[in-house]
């Protein structure tokens, strides 16, 4: 029987000088799109995954039968009312993609179908909902879709009483869009070159594209933009922020003014964010402390003498945003790891929490567009409890549960067991590990194991519930979560030791989670997976340098692991504005730092663990090229005999797949990996 050997890179050597280092990088011809010959490679490594993988088919298709049969198929999502009109989505059976329903002043009123993507997506490979924005009168609606997963959105308005849509229609636009209060405007963002949201423009409905008036232009290309109008519609605000920097400026009126002002002047450093109620701007700024403190100040009167401190800074607790509504703010944050949610009463200037019921769990405030309500609506699941719809009486303090997502198949929650631990770092950081198995599971080393990690931009990762999950629970797999540095789950300075010259501690936190889990006979080194993707993906690849022994198999998707070279390229999506994520690399300290711990360059002879790695070819975030160098170099590298896969989309993005049955597939591939690398093949 003939040999099954994977395609092998040409090494076309490239020279690369910075601050007097010369190094070769064999593999730079890959990031060539347009080329025939790279095409041909990509396609040469799918194939090599494809028929490296053609003997688990069966199993990755009773994975995903497994997973399609977990989900009500004809679903519908608890009724949100705006005015005298209710909203909601569905999802049916055999359908790919969302259908947005409303029905008039009652929920036993006839359905009337506002937006179905399935329509949209017919005769595409992808389709991907971008916004979903309402005019005030509920006449209109304006959303936008991206059909190639490059993140470049084309802006359609329809006319909700007569069904038909305008000829109004704005290509190459970006996420966020705003109506203006009296229904006659929209306003949206666009790109520069480097694919960076720095314009905003006004569409008067009606009008030609070419006639829409530039708002604001953010020359510093530290800095995006997005656009929202406030819950009262009151005020259109123009949110500019740096990863750690931000600025506010508003149009009074509903965004019927033309004077653009300013909330508060940016300084470097300095992060605010703002809602509106009665007159009051309410300010949350991190000028006292890291964790953030809450403000509010008259409308009329901005200065910082006439700021009233509502929540001083506290370091225990951080302060990560708010919904305002007549009466109340709803405030989410986080405190030993897990989010909370305060309700501040605006009349009686008195605070109370949210209790939630378990151990480790995560929780979000949903969209409450009713600014005069006194319901919250929040989800909340954990790693045993299915996604949970509650409406919260934020005076009463009661709440009702409105929908929980029904898992099929006999589900039973308590035969599972969640838990919270801790694991060490080298430094002495208690690192929190959010974990789930199926009870019976025995802590004798001898089941499997997957490790999931991110840990980078102050981005938390919630213990929240995940249905696909449980065909590996069901299996005997222990699912952990590492809660590890680079997030925020404890506060701001739990970022701040995570990124720029302290990013190693990102990796040598989830390697201490990894110890952990072995140490305690959770799994052992020969049964412990791990995964992680885009800036997870760099932390993939960091630590399988640093400790390929403590890890038997790896999914890296979408991994951004060539970190030098795209920093060095300004030209790119994300580059100059993740500087202060990063680091700079133009300055010497930041590129030795960043070229020490960079997933590509660091690549040495060694056995590495059986690795899976993905990518998307017009992933604008990471580039397809980032994965696709990596797997190159370590095909030549390698010491080893395990699998090392390389799988690129070639018609998608950083998201995989758009369809809600095309992702099953992706994530039942992936387990199929996991499986078989661990000895599992049913």
């Amino acid at each position: 029987m003939k040999t099954l050997l994977p395609p092998i890179a040409a090494k076309r050597p490239h020279k690369i000088s910075v601050h007097g280092e010369t190094w070769t990088d064999n593999y730079f011809w890959l990031k060539e799109k347009t080329s025939p010959e790279v095409i041909r490679y990509l396609n040469a490594e799918n194939d090599y995954t494809a028929k490296v993988m053609k003997p688990y088919g069966d199993l990755a298709a009773k994975l995903n039968r497994e997973m399609v049969r977990r989900i009500v198929e004809d679903d519908e999502s608890a009724p949100v009312k705006i005015g005298e009109n209710f909203y909601y989505v569905k999802q049916r059976k055999g359908f790919q993609y969302e259908i947005y329903c409303r029905k008039a002043g009652s929920l036993r009123a006839t359905e009337h179908v506002i937006l179905d993507l399935n329509e949209l997506a017919r005769g595409k490979k992808y389709m991907r909902l971008g916004d979903f924005e309402l005019s005030p009168d509920q006449r209109l609606l304006a959303y936008s879709t991206d059909t190639k997963g490059d993140e470049l959105f084309t802006i359609r308005i329809k006319d909700l009483v007569t069904g038909k849509l305008l000829s109004d229609k704005i290509e190459g636009a970006y996420y966020s869009m705003a109506w203006s209060k009296d229904n006659r405007c929209l306003f949206y963002t666009k790109v520069d070159a480097a694919l960076r949201p720095y314009r905003v423009w006004k569409h008067v409905v009606g009008t030609p594209t070419e006639n829409d008036v530039l708002i604001w232009e953010e020359p510093d290309e530290r800095f995006t933009i997005a656009v929202e109008t406030s819950k009262d519609h009151e005020f259109l605000f123009i949110h500019i922020h740096s990863m750690v920097t931000s600025e506010v400026r508003y149009l009074a009126d509903g965004g019927t003014s033309d004077e653009l002002r300013v909330v508060a002047p940016r300084h470097q450093d300095i992060e605010y964010s703002v809602v509106h109620r009665s007159g009051l701007f309410y300010i949350r700024i991190n000028d006292k402390g890291r964790n953030f403190r809450l403000v509010s100040t008259p409308v009329d009167h901005l200065s910082k003498g006439n700021w009233k401190e509502i929540l001083p800074h506290d370091p225990a607790v951080c302060l990560e945003g708010m919904d305002e509504f007549a009466g109340h703010l709803a405030i989410e944050a986080k405190e030993n790891g897990l989010t909370q949610i305060l309700i501040h009463n605006c009349k009686s200037a008195k605070n109370h929490k949210v209790r939630f019921p378990e151990p480790a769990y995560g929780v979000k405030i949903e969209p409450n567009p009713n600014f005069e309500s006194n319901l919250l609506r929040f989800v909340y699941s954990s790693m045993v409890t299915p996604a949970s719809v509650f409406d919260y009486q934020m005076n009463t303090k009661r709440r009702e549960l409105k929908k929980q997502d029904r898992v099929r198949g006999g589900y039973h929650p308590d035969k599972y067991k969640t838990e919270r631990v801790f694991a060490t770092a080298p430094d002495g950081t208690k690192t929190p590990i959010s974990l789930a198995y199926k009870k019976g599971v025995k802590r004798d080393g001898k089941s499997p194991a997957l490790l999931y990690g991110y840990g980078a931009y102050g981005y938390s990762r919630d213990a929240e519930f995940s249905s696909t999950r449980l065909s590996l629970l069901d299996r005997g797999f222990v699912y952990a979560i590492a809660h590890i540095r680079g997030g925020a789950e404890m506060g701001e300075p739990w970022h701040d030791d995570g990124k720029l010259l302290f990013k190693k501690n990102t990796f040598t936190d989830f390697i201490a989670c990894g110890e952990y889990l072995v140490e305690h006979k959770y799994t052992s080194s020969n049964k412990l997976v791990i995964q992680g993707g885009s800036a997870g993906g760099l932390l993939m690849g960091a630590v399988v340098n640093m400790r390929p022994d403590l890890f038997h198999a790896v999914v890296a998707m979408v991994p951004f692991v060539d970190v030098v070279s795209t920093m060095l390229d300004a030209s790119l999506p994300l580059t100059v504005g993740e500087y202060e994520e990063w680091g700079n690399p133009n300055e010497k300290k930041y590129y030795r730092y960043i070229k020490s711990y960079s997933p590509y360059d660091n690549v040495e002879p060694k056995a590495y663990p059986n690795m899976l790695v993905t990518a998307g070819l017009n992933d604008p975030r990471v580039q397809y090229w980032e994965p696709a160098k990596w797997v190159a170099k370590l095909r030549t590298m390698n010491t080893g005999k395990n699998l090392l896969l390389l799988k690129t989309n070639m018609g998608g993005g950083h998201f995989g797949k758009s369809g809600r049955y095309d992702k099953f597939q992706e994530v039942a591939f992936e387990y199929a990996f996991m499986l078989r690398t661990v000895g599992l093949s049913k």
